[in-house]
């Protein structure tokens, strides 16, 4: 078994919704059916009892090794507690190749179970059980996941984004996220959101001037200053009265804090503590619990009561012993990815054990509570009880008051006090830190008492209640068309005023801008473009290419147009063999419409309307017929259609009726350019489908211009010497015989065609475009491209001539190697009356060079 193109979709794809591992498993003879391997799978399912069934519903004869290697790595996920459900293992027209696909919830920990999968089965097929520890590579899972996943408070905010339908993009491998899309973004870090300004996360972390500012506005607060050394933290004690807190002046998270201290000797410890973190400050020990309250905005969402790290004694046990079997709690991890965290046994647990007239290794009397630390923050091992119900409103008005005056929108309020069931003052309670990223895992998952839903709080603090974040996605995909069609789009979307980006095989384009070039039809380029800021909607040309090696850059779509497939493009690729598979993979931003929105699908080709029932929306069909079955049935009850009638495209809905004579759509020639009108059909729809008003679809139609600058290669059509030159893209047989089409209906003396070929068509197709073309023009000039794309020198353009055998109207074939030279041949043989058609390769390097030519006879 051999195992290769390991690649990550990471988004919606040809096999599913969910994110997944998909690689190529090459098996030989013997591995293709259980039947061929006996004990293997009882072998296996000794060594992993948790792996579950096999599939195809456990018949061995049809079960290959690269089935089990699909199983096995999904349960390994499971196992490590992965919420990981789908796995599919396709075999291929190759015998012995399967496509095998496996979801994950974490890239890192998809890739590592299936390398750890390959190497269980490996050692179950070879007998040696003994070779792999399955309960350590399910523990290197689950530590790799804990390590990669969001944290809990992170974590929190995104499952309710979810929940709301708002889509998000984790932007490092940390906690900072991307909630919604371009201009209707929002970004958080942890429990802090982009409004926090620097200023008031500067205030929080100083904790002098945060406590200063908050007493200023009447807060509560306690007494104390910064300190130098350990004797001014001394000296400060004796000032402010014992006991005392010592803490970092710019900390969180209670690191470094000490609170509680009776004693010089504690001081000094607390105090080398703190320093470790930065400057230092003694403040006044507020007796009573220390509270957590949890402000986003204007409200108080959550509280908790902290209790510091302790052991119930037993009578049997050390206090380290103890200790170590508190920590045993599986609840209970390192940092913040567990719900509640180890309790640290270090130089301040033993300062504090010796205040108890304890020592590490003392046994405590049974029921004796031992204190650990003073302060009770869950990242020193405390644990938290939500009193969320019991805050008295004068409580939570001081808790609003000092998020306030801070200026942070999320906040952390640490108030010390007997009770939160009566006012701060007349307990003598205080607010003794603000914090401006708080952790929220105490509210999410509270050692006692009922878990809040603070991440909803915040995301309604982000966005209104009927605000998703999205901003209209339009997808458009086919085999032809799909560049104009998709530049068209962005037009009539930037005419309505909306700021624009959007992707094809050109580059990438924001506003008119473009700030990528190349063929940027893929999901990195739609990503890109859905985290600009300055994007109001996104017209996205979706290729195959992009869709097979890494799944959309969205999770759905407001619309999805399917321009065409006809005889389809580049199969015998990637597995893509037939046009009936090439379609289940050009459906993919068909099935993933959002509800409320459209597909827009092309009514005169059967496979494209077959897509119709896969979309959860709405549909738009359009068509040149007027009449065709498809526009009439879909017309008669009551759905939108869009077509030709006369000189006018028109589109329907029940009784209504909007017309668009052709001669006002500069793309189409008066109609007389058959596939230009399917793209302006096309366009159309998508822009009533995202509610683009007639009158700037009509203007929108008008002002596109159909040139090089404006549409590179897409029918530019030029005057040379009183000859028209036509630069087209066009690649495959169908765009061959739509550009025949076009050219027919110009007049011309003499026509001539300047070909090339991609060398990664099948054999066929190459031949089917001359073939195609030796019917309509008199030259053919043959010129072999740039990238020949895995065939031999010289191997296309005998495809190509070969295509020219029997051709009803060529009469005369040259071949010449290089684009431009091809070019300057043909332009030199122009008479005054001519056409050419142009089918260029290196499209903006042939067209600014047939810019150079034209201007030099101007």
């Amino acid at each position: 078994m051999d195992v290769s193109r390991i690649r990550a979709l990471r988004g919606p794809n040809l096999w599913s919704r969910h994110t997944a591992i998909e690689a190529i498993v090459r098996c030989e003879p013997e591995e293709r059916a259980l039947a061929t391997l006996p004990g293997l799978e009882k072998r296996l399912r000794e060594l992993f009892p948790a792996i579950g069934a096999l599939r195809p519903d456990g018949r061995p004869d049809q079960i290959s090794l690269a089935h089990v290697l699909e199983a096995t790595a999904l349960a390994l996920q499971a196992q490590a507690g992965c919420p990981v459900t789908f796995s599919r293992t396709a075999a291929t027209l190759e015998p012995g190749i399967y496509q095998l696909v496996v979801e994950y919830s974490e890239e890192p920990v998809g890739r590592l179970a299936l390398e750890l999968a390959e190497a269980l089965v490996g050692a179950a097929r070879q007998g040696a059980e003994g070779q792999f520890d399955v309960e350590a590579a399910i523990a290197r899972l689950r530590e790799l996941d804990e390590d990669v996943r969001l944290g809990p408070s992170t974590g929190s905010i995104v499952d309710a984004a979810i929940a709301r339908g708002i889509p998000f993009r984790r932007l490092t491998s940390g906690s900072l996220v991307q909630l919604g899309w371009g201009s209707r973004q929002r970004r958080i870090w942890a429990a802090e959101v982009d409004s926090t300004s620097a200023v008031s996360e500067s205030i929080a972390q100083d904790k002098d001037l945060s406590k200063t500012l908050l007493a200023a506005a009447g807060v509560p607060v306690p007494t104390g200053r910064p300190v130098t050394d350990a004797d001014d933290a001394w000296a400060a004690a004796q000032e402010i009265g014992l006991p005392v807190v010592c803490k970092p002046q710019d900390g969180n998270q209670g690191k470094g804090v000490t609170v509680n201290i009776v004693s010089r000797e504690h001081l000094d410890i607390a105090y080398r503590a703190a320093a470790e973190i930065g400057e230092v400050m003694v403040e006044k020990y507020l007796p009573g619990s220390d509270f957590r309250l949890l402000v986003v905005g204007d409200k108080l969402v959550a509280a908790a009561r902290r209790d510091p790290p302790h052991v119930i004694g037993d009578g049997e046990h050390t206090v380290r012993e103890l200790v170590d079997l508190v920590n045993a709690d599986p609840r209970r991890g390192e940092g913040h990815a567990t719900s509640l965290t180890k309790i640290r046994f270090d130089d301040i647990a033993v300062a504090r054990l010796d205040v108890q007239g304890l020592t590490p290794d003392s046994v405590p009397d049974k029921g004796r509570r031992v204190i650990l630390r003073n302060n009770a923050n869950l990242s020193t091992g405390g644990t938290a009880t939500d009193v969320t119900d019991d805050v008295h409103p004068e409580v939570a008005a001081r808790a609003i008051a000092a998020a306030q005056t801070v200026g942070l929108e999320i906040c952390g309020v640490d108030v010390v006090c007997e009770s939160v069931h009566k006012p701060l003052e007349d307990q003598h309670g205080g607010i003794v830190e603000v914090n401006a990223a708080p952790g929220l895992r105490m509210h999410l998952s509270p050692s006692y008492g009922k878990g809040r839903n603070v991440g909803e709080a915040m995301v309604a603090r982000l966005f209104k209640p009927d605000d998703d974040g999205r901003v209209p996605v339009v997808a458009v995909t086919g085999t032809n068309g799909k560049t104009t069609t998709t530049r068209l789009i962005a037009h009539l979307m930037a005419t309505s005023g909306l700021r624009v980006g959007m992707t094809n095989t050109d580059g990438v384009y924001v506003d008119g801008r473009q700030i990528d070039s190349g063929d940027c039809s893929g999901p990195k380029s739609a990503r890109n473009v859905l985290l600009h800021p300055d994007v109001d909607a996104a017209v996205l040309e979706t290729a195959r290419g992009g869709m097979l090696r890494e799944g959309l850059g969205f999770d759905r779509c407001q619309t999805a147009v399917v321009t065409n497939i006809g005889a389809g493009d580049h199969l015998g690729l990637n597995y893509i063999t037939t046009v009936e598979d090439l379609a289940v993979l050009k459906r993919v931003i068909v099935m993933n419409v959002a509800p409320t929105g459209y597909a827009v699908l092309n009514a005169a080709d059967p496979i494209v309307v077959a897509m119709a029932p896969k979309c959860p929306g709405g549909i738009i069909f359009f068509a040149v017929d007027h009449h065709h079955p498809i526009l009439a049935t879909h017309r008669a009850q009551g759905k939108r259609t869009i077509s030709v009638d006369g000189d006018s495209i028109v589109a329907c809905e029940g009784g209504w009726r909007e017309q668009i004579p052709l001669r006002d759509i500069p793309l189409t020639r008066n109609g007389t350019i058959g596939f230009q009108v399917d793209n302006a059909m096309a366009s159309i729809g998508a822009a009533w489908s995202t509610g683009l008003d007639w009158d700037t679809i009509r203007r929108g139609l008008a002002s596109f211009s159909n040139d090089a600058d404006n549409a590179p290669g897409r029918f530019n059509v030029m005057d040379y010497k009183g000859a028209t030159v036509i630069a087209d893209y066009g690649h495959n047989p169908d765009a061959m015989r739509a550009l025949v089409n076009a050219v027919n209906a110009m007049p011309a003396k003499r026509r001539s065609v300047v070909i090339s070929g991609a060398g990664d068509r099948r054999d066929d197709d190459i031949r089917e475009q001359t073939a195609i073309l030796g019917a309509a023009f008199d030259d053919v000039i043959l010129f072999q491209d740039a990238c020949q794309r895995g065939r031999e020198d010289g191997e296309v353009l005998a495809l190509l001539r070969e295509g020219l055998k029997g051709a009803a109207r060529t009469t005369k074939v040259d071949e010449i190697m290089g684009e431009f030279i091809a070019i300057d041949t043909a332009l030199q043989r122009l008479e005054p009356g001519d056409l050419c058609l142009m089918l260029v390769d290196q499209v903006e390097e042939s067209l600014a060079h047939l810019a150079q030519r034209i201007d030099e006879t101007c």
